[in-house]
């Protein structure tokens, strides 16, 4: 007897006939199971049959395939492929519109099975089934199915979509661009047509010569979510194949035909939820529009490049207005020391030749632009930011033109730019699609942030990058929340970055913790903190990597400066509240004192160094040199009371 796992028990269907119950022996050849299966119904030559999945997508059976059988699987029995193929061929051939229906509803749903679709495409199946898409003649369900099973067979990859004739593209393209059309027929053009596009460079030629964008656009507009979908999907793959001179001016036509706000009025703030392949073409879009950046992205400044260097001149001019006429009669020397003390106020690395600053990329020229655009369209907001940074310590001063290029190149990162789009992803973001200059609005705001977040830590330039990993973080947070507008992102990074205090009560039995609208200016009442953990819920408290928020995948990229002052305190039920020290004593402190509280011993550098330096001591005072004096053996008398107290000061 064979081992049960190659025994599988199924159920056998024939048209006409009660179902067989059978096992069926995995170690046995199929064509001799289809042969007693025959036998069993009296049917004559088995050889020209086979069996199919009765549900679902009633695929084959192949000596390939069978190991897929299980338990309890109902099957039936079929005709072999190959005479279905050629049953099939006569009929959509015929004269007669039912049995050609007929005839190509099955086709449709056959052709999804590589096994018939071999057989189907060896016999020039696809040849003629364009000569009837060509022939113009069929309608309705007919074209419906036709198309299905085309599109259904070309899938498999079994011919190379080059094969296709002009006359099809043209034959298909028109059912696009019609302005009525039977939904089915048009939902499988479309799916046709970007198969064509992203299959084959030619074809791809042919089909943006055909298809007329603002037709596309019209098929967004309709309440047929698959429709828009198909139509999207065409979009990003005309978007995606045009050579790299041509994208710049697709996405200006695009933008002339208000893809965008018809994306946000009749699908993204549609009445219907969006489905899993219309966010995933979303995306798309969003990736294919922000590769547009790439170019500038990187693009080095030339410091010789006098329009260029007009630029930076330019937001000079509009920071320090007063003083920017280039016809002024100072001499040279003068006007030279001006701009570099301006330059140097705006926040260049290099206040002589800030151009230089630029030649780095990414980001390159991408940065100079998101700088322009702040100081062109939000103009007070970038006085503002340079005037506030400039009336600061210099040492507390946040360099505004270093920020801009490093938040630019931050948010190239955090957008992918560059990259193409992910197969299996569909993180769009609705807020992208509410502005026509989505990336330079979505940098104004966050170099508000970045400001803000300087401005809040106390930070000075050694504290560059610390901020901009907090600012990174503040970015990566408030996106996951997919705000629906600029303006919701705007909040929620401010609701982020509120500050937080914690302190202990005074008889040490409970930690007391919440949210501040303001920077805390000395001790903090308890009343004002509405949250506290009794002391003695504390599980454990860890430090570093193994902290929960060290643990999570947004703080992968945490630096490791900023490991070393996180700690976090487990409560129950599974909690976690978790801090970072503003420095490595402060983080010795509280560490210490939380093991102090939980009666753990210190383990900090600060207690560490305190021991050393205290052992040091009794060891030098052991090593020291006694000579000649005479150490007692029981400690001297304590000295009697004084006769006044007049020395003691009373608090009143």
């Amino acid at each position: 007897m064979p081992p049960p796992s190659d025994i599988v028990k199924v159920a056998i269907e024939w048209p006409g006939a009660n179902a067989q119950l059978i096992e069926i022996d995995q170690k046995k050849p199929l064509i001799a199971i289809i042969r007693e299966v025959c036998d069993g119904w009296s049917l004559p030559n088995p050889e020209h049959y086979t069996l199919r999945y009765a549900d679902g997508t009633q695929l084959y059976i192949t000596e390939k395939t069978r190991n897929e059988i299980k338990n309890g699987t109902i099957l039936r029995l079929a005709i072999s492929p190959t005479r279905a193929a050629r049953q099939l061929l006569e009929r959509i051939q015929s004269s007669g519109l039912d049995s050609r229906l007929d005839a190509l509803k099955e086709l449709a749903k056959l052709s999804a099975d590589a096994t018939f679709a071999t057989e189907f495409i060896n016999m020039e199946g696809i040849f003629i089934l364009t000569l009837l898409v060509e022939s113009g003649t069929n309608f309705g369900e007919m074209l419906a199915f036709t198309l299905t099973a085309f599109l259904e067979l070309m899938d498999h990859g079994i011919v190379s979509w080059d094969m296709i004739s002009t006359a099809f593209i043209k034959q298909i393209a028109s059912y696009v661009n019609q302005t009525t059309v039977d939904a089915s027929i048009l939902q499988r053009s479309l799916a046709i047509l970007e198969s064509m596009v992203l299959n084959s460079q030619s074809l791809y030629k042919k089909v943006a010569e055909e298809i007329t964008v603002g037709q596309l656009i019209a098929h967004l507009q309709v309440s047929n979510q698959e429709i828009q979908t198909y139509a999207i999907a065409l979009i990003n793959a005309l978007f995606l194949k045009a050579p790299e001179d041509r994208r710049q001016e697709m996405s200006n036509i695009l933008a002339q035909k208000q893809l965008r706000s018809i994306i946000l009025n009749h699908i993204i703030r549609g009445n219907r939820p969006i489905k899993t392949e219309m966010a995933h073409q979303l995306y798309v879009l969003q990736v294919l529009t922000f590769n547009l950046l790439e170019e500038r992205m990187m693009t080095k400044m030339d410091p010789q490049d006098q329009a260029q260097r007009d630029i930076i001149f330019e937001l000079r001019r509009v920071a320090f207005d007063a003083e920017s006429d280039p016809n002024s009669s100072s001499s040279l020397e003068k006007r030279k020391a001006m701009y570099t003390r301006d330059y140097k106020m705006l926040g260049f690395v290099n206040h002589v030749n800030p151009a230089l600053d630029f030649t780095q990329t990414p980001p390159g020229m991408l940065a100079l632009d998101n700088m322009l655009y702040l100081a062109k369209v939000h103009q007070d907001t970038y006085i503002r930011i340079v005037l506030e940074n400039s009336s600061r310590e210099d040492k507390h001063e946040c360099p505004f033109g270093r920020s801009s290029i490093e938040l630019t190149k931050m948010l190239c990162e955090i957008l992918q730019v560059g990259e193409l789009p992910n197969e299996g992803c569909n993180e769009y973001h609705p807020m992208f699609f509410t502005h026509d200059r989505a990336f330079e609005e979505f940098f104004c705001v966050c170099i508000q942030l970045l400001n803000k977040t300087w401005k809040e830590m106390r930070a000075t330039s050694e504290d560059f990058n610390k901020v901009m990993q907090v600012v990174r973080e503040q970015i990566t947070r408030s996106l996951s929340t997919k705000p629906n507008s600029l303006d919701q992102f705007k909040s929620k990074v401010r609701c982020l970055n509120k500050f937080w205090y914690c302190r202990l009560s005074l008889n040490h039995k409970v930690l007391h913790y919440g949210d501040l609208d303001e920077n805390p200016q000395g001790e903090v009442a308890f009343e004002s903190l509405q949250e506290k953990i009794p002391v003695a819920d504390i599980k454990a408290v860890v430090t570093g990597k193994d902290c929960p928020h060290m643990r999570e995948k947004s703080a992968l990229k945490q630096n490791k400066e900023v490991q070393e002052l996180a700690f976090s305190i487990l409560h129950d039920p599974d909690e976690a509240l978790n801090f970072i020290a503003p420095n490595k004593y402060e983080y010795c402190i509280w560490t210490d004192g939380l093991n102090a509280l939980l009666g753990k011993e210190m383990t900090s550098d600060l207690t560490k160094n305190d021991l050393d330096t205290l052992l040091s001591m009794e060891m030098k005072l052991r090593l020291l040199d006694l000579e000649n004096i005479q150490i007692p053996e029981t400690p001297p008398p304590i000295p009697k009371e004084p006769s006044s107290f007049d020395f003691v000061y009373h608090y009143g």
